[in-house]
């Protein structure tokens, strides 16, 4: 038989028992939307987290020791280390500002130019960052977020380019708005601001020369987790730290490890779910068995009727294993837009509730489903595996059935 009439008697037979059809496919329909909506949901959260950390995640070291760096200690590292594209110093301090009737927690993160754009906290809206001689000069400018010019001004959408702000009363020129990351956004009474490092330095660090956070960027192609490992032996040699303090005064933390470790544990938690979900789907599968077995025992004359018109025991295998496979395709088509659906839904709540941030996510973080084709392929494949599985047996069952004794039967 071709496959058409294959497809097309198998919807007749389905249609002949439609509540019946049903109840079995909703079985598939449960499994596969489970799989779909925890694999897409996990999937969105891996890719919101990826994001956050900005394009260049993946080769960025985050560099520190204890005693901290110079300026020349910086340029030294530099020269020792080509496989960097960049090494940048950044310095964090905090102040606060009374407005009105409230005070302002302002959070100041002070790098250069090259340092906020290879980490991609500060996407500027509108007005500029500032320049690398502004830095070296330790021009007191500032950046800000929407929600500081919100806070700062009394509106978002306030134009607050060129515009001052005191801070430890000295005054700041606005240089402009940025997006920056969700991390890094602030919200309500918290503003988070950037400043060049040397004047967060000379105004904030209370004469403090020493940069304890250093960041690097390597190139492309480099072994960023080697590099890393060269870079703490480096270190160690420049400061002659004694061999046993190594582990404690020097660290390199890569954002590869991070996100190697955030995908191994979502990996497994998604292996866990899939588990779960596979037991509802060997359940449905046991159930298309057993719809499979009675439509056997149901139709007994049909088959001898059809081995008596020619029919081989391969047409007659091959039909039940068709309708067998039209449930399971159903099903798992069915599953995948309610899994996502599902997905959607469980997205929604936990950003409008606040338990996206329990995933490490900022303030602002926002969970969007990962859909892709591959995993539509996917369900739909495991869905016409079971089919063909579970429905096996029943159509050898039905192919190996006496034609005469068929014929008989009442």
């Amino acid at each position: 038989m071709r496959m058409r009439d294959l497809v097309r008697e198998a919807l007749r037979a389905l249609e002949a028992n439609r509540g019946r059809s049903f109840l079995t496919i909703l079985g598939i329909v449960i499994g596969i939307a489970a799989v779909i909506a925890m694999t897409s949901f996990i999937g969105g959260v891996q890719e919101g987290l990826v994001g956050q950390l900005g394009l260049n995640a993946a080769r960025i070291a985050r560099i520190g020791y204890s005693s901290g760096f110079t300026e020349s200690d910086i340029k030294r590292l530099k020269l020792a280390l080509p496989e960097y594209e960049a090494i940048e110093g950044s310095m964090d301090s905090y102040t606060e500002l009374k407005k009105d009737d409230k005070t302002l927690n302002i959070s100041i993160s002070g790098g250069s130019p090259t340092y906020f754009e290879m980490t991609g906290q500060a996407a500027v809206l509108s007005g500029r960052m500032f320049t690398a001689a502004e830095d070296e000069a330790a021009s007191r400018v500032v950046l800000l977020d929407q929600n500081g010019v919100n806070q700062l001004f009394g509106s978002p959408d306030f134009d607050a380019v060129g515009k001052t702000v005191k801070l430890k009363g000295r005054d700041y020129t606005v240089l402009g708005i940025y997006q920056g990351t969700q991390m890094s956004m602030g919200s309500g009474t918290y503003l988070q601001v950037l400043m060049p490092l040397q004047t967060v330095k000379r105004d904030f660090a209370n004469g403090g020369n020493r940069i304890f956070d250093l960041t690097g960027l390597a190139r492309e192609g480099v072994d960023i987790n080697e590099l890393a490992k060269r870079t703490t032996e480096k270190i160690a040699t420049m400061k002659r730290v004694p061999e046993d303090e190594v582990e404690s005064s020097v660290w390199v933390f890569t954002m590869k490890q991070a996100i190697d470790q955030m995908n191994q544990f979502m990996g497994s938690f998604s292996l866990i779910i899939s588990s779960v979900a596979g037991i509802s789907l060997l359940v449905g599968g046991i159930g298309i068995m057993n719809m499979m077995l009675t439509n056997v025992t149901e139709r007994i004359r049909e088959i001898g009727v059809r081995r008596a018109l020619g029919a081989t025991r391969r047409d007659i295998t091959l039909q039940f294993l068709a309708e067998s496979a039209v449930i399971c395709v159903a099903g798992g088509i069915i599953g995948t837009v309610f899994g996502y659906i599902i997905s959607g839904g469980l997205a929604l709540g936990a950003s409008s509730l606040g338990i996206s941030q329990g995933f490490g996510g900022g303030e602002n973080f926002s969970i969007s489903p990962a859909i892709n084709v591959e995993t539509i392929l996917l369900a739909v494949g495991i869905s016409m595996a079971i089919g063909l599985l579970f429905g096996f047996y029943p159509a050898r069952r039905a192919a190996r059935l006496d034609p005469v004794e068929c014929l008989r039967y009442q």
